[in-house]
C-alpha cells in the first residue's frame, strides 16, 4: 500500500488562520518535513502536534527525496510544511511533489495561508489576471527579466526582504516608470499589517523616509492599455497628385 505526500499550508502570521483540517492531518501523519525545524515547533507546540519532524530545505532537498519514497511507497504518510505559507511558494516542495507525481504516488495540498493572495486582493489593483514572480533574481538575470516585464500588461506580484525594498522600488521607477500604481503590503496577517498604495515615485519617496521592517508583497500595475489609433486606410494618398491617363 502506497502513502501519501499532504502540502500543508501554515499561517504566515496569526496563529488563529491555521485551518482544524491542517491540524488533523499534521497530528495524524507518520511524518512532518519542516523547512526549519525551530520554527515549525513553535506552531507544532501551539496546537499540541507530536509527530516526528525532518528538516527539509532548499539544501538538502535533492539528496532527501531518495530517502523519502521509500518511506511513502512503504504506505507512510508524510506532512510537508515551509517556515509561513503554502510550500512550493517560493519555498521548498516542488521537487517532492514532482517526484510523488513521476513515482504514481498521491499528492493533495490542503487550501490555506500564503501571503500574496492578500496582498494581491488588498491592493485595489485589478486581480483578475495576474503575474506572481515571487523574488526577483538578486544579480544574474535581474536586468533582463525586468526587461521582460516591462510591457507585461497584467498585475504583477513581487516579494522582497526589507534590506532590499528601496532598491527595488527605484529599479521598479526606471523599469516601469514613475507613474505606475503599486502596493506595498509587509507583515500580513500580524499586529503591524500595513498597505500603503500609491505610484511607484511616491512609494519610492515614502520608504526613503520610513525604513521598512518585516516580510513584505509588492504588487505592482500592469502596463495601461494603449488608446487604438484610428487608422486612416486613405492616408497615404492624402496630398498626392491624382494622373488621369
Amino acid at each position: 500500500m502506497e502513502g501519501k505526500l499532504y502540502i500543508v499550508p501554515t499561517p504566515v502570521g496569526n496563529l488563529d488562520d491555521m485551518t482544524p483540517r491542517a491540524v488533523t492531518v499534521l497530528r495524524e501523519a507518520s511524518l512532518i518535513l519542516a523547512e526549519d525545524t525551530r520554527t515549525s515547533s513553535v506552531i507544532m507546540r501551539h496546537f499540541d502536534i507530536n509527530t516526528p519532524m525532518r528538516s527539509h530545505h532548499k539544501f538538502n532537498e535533492h539528496e532527501a527525496i531518495d530517502q523519502l519514497m521509500p518511506l511513502l511507497e512503504a504506505g507512510q504518510t508524510i506532512a510537508l510544511v515551509s517556515d509561513a505559507g503554502t510550500p512550493g511558494i517560493s519555498d521548498p516542495g516542488f521537487l517532492l511533489s514532482r517526484e510523488c507525481r513521476r513515482r504514481g504516488i498521491e499528492v493533495e495540498t490542503l487550501p490555506g495561508a500564503t501571503a500574496f493572495v492578500p496582498a494581491l486582493v488588498n491592493s485595489g489593483l485589478p486581480c483578475d489576471r495576474f503575474v506572481f514572480e515571487g523574488f526577483l533574481p538578486q544579480k544574474k538575470g535581474r536586468a533582463s527579466r525586468l526587461a521582460e516585464l516591462q510591457d507585461m500588461p497584467l498585475t504583477m506580484v513581487f516579494y522582497e526582504s526589507p534590506l532590499r525594498l528601496l532598491k527595488t522600488l527605484q529599479q521598479f521607477v526606471e523599469t516601469f516608470g514613475p507613474d505606475r500604481e503599486a502596493s506595498v503590503v509587509r507583515e500580513i496577517s500580524k499586529v503591524h499589517n500595513t498597505t500603503h498604495n500609491g505610484t511607484l515615485a511616491e512609494l519610492v519617496d515614502f520608504f526613503t523616509a520610513n525604513a521598512p521592517r518585516g516580510e513584505i508583497v509588492i504588487v505592482v500595475a500592469g502596463r495601461p492599455a494603449e488608446e487604438k489609433k484610428k487608422i486612416d486606410k486613405y492616408a497615404q494618398f492624402k496630398g498626392k497628385a491624382t494622373q488621369h491617363v
